[in-house]
């Protein structure tokens, strides 16, 4: 493994890594306070310092052992999930659908605002590779966990917005997944259906509409 590789590879992700999670997660609290529950609020857990929402084994020692082990060819983490008590929401069903797309939704911003870097950058000459890859990564990382955490399975985003969209027989039977959904969403990444059949076509996706949205911005500065 080249340590100086490693120690670059960080440097370029950190700041990208720290605002997606860190804005994520407060976007889920705020969204949730906006309609009835003061759950995270009250703990402190809509804000945008990072100390708040990092968690050492998910967000620090598990990427890091993964980037070892692979070699850097499959990266996973995650934060300390805000939390919501749903049956505070005014509208528990159609609110916590609301409260589910908050983090996603702010991800694809946040890939957008990168992307307008990336393009500024470029367009007043800046040719600072560190820079460049930078506003690079915090697109990729954002539209990573914009499509991966719309995968729809209990406790993903996408799971939560599947129940609050499925009528109440069928949305229980799904929330009954729960409990056991992150070994499976693991167990759906490993075997590499997760990445051939929901990310690669979703971020596809993502990146078209990207490019789409930030059009006028690449012709301003071509």
């Amino acid at each position: 493994m080249d340590i100086a590789h490693l120690i670059q590879t960080i440097a370029t992700y950190a700041l990208p890594v720290l605002f997606a999670i860190t804005v994520h997660e407060a976007a889920h609290g705020y969204a949730a306070r906006h309609f009835g529950d003061n759950t995270a609020y009250m703990l402190g857990r809509i804000t945008l310092n990072p100390l708040k929402h990092i968690d050492l084994v998910g967000t620090i020692l598990m990427p890091l052992f993964l980037y070892f082990a692979t070699s850097g060819a499959f990266l996973f983490g995650y934060a300390k999930p805000v939390p919501v008590r749903f049956g505070n929401l005014r509208n528990p069903k159609k609110h916590m659908i609301w409260v589910a797309l908050a983090g996603p939704g702010a991800n694809f911003i946040q890939a957008i605002l990168w992307g307008a870097v990336f393009y500024t950058l470029h367009g007043t000459g800046v040719t600072e590779p560190f820079f460049i890859k930078m506003a690079q990564g915090g697109i990729l990382v954002n539209l990573v966990m914009f499509a991966f955490n719309l995968f729809p399975l209990p406790p993903l985003d996408g799971g939560r917005i599947l129940v609050g969209l499925l009528p109440y027989r069928q949305a229980e039977l799904v929330s009954r997944v729960e409990p056991w959904g992150f070994f499976i969403v693991m167990g759906l990444v490993l075997t590499g259906v997760v990445t051939t059949f929901w990310l690669q076509p979703l971020m596809g996706l993502s990146y078209g509409l990207l490019d789409l949205l930030l059009s006028p911005l690449a012709l301003l500065f071509s």
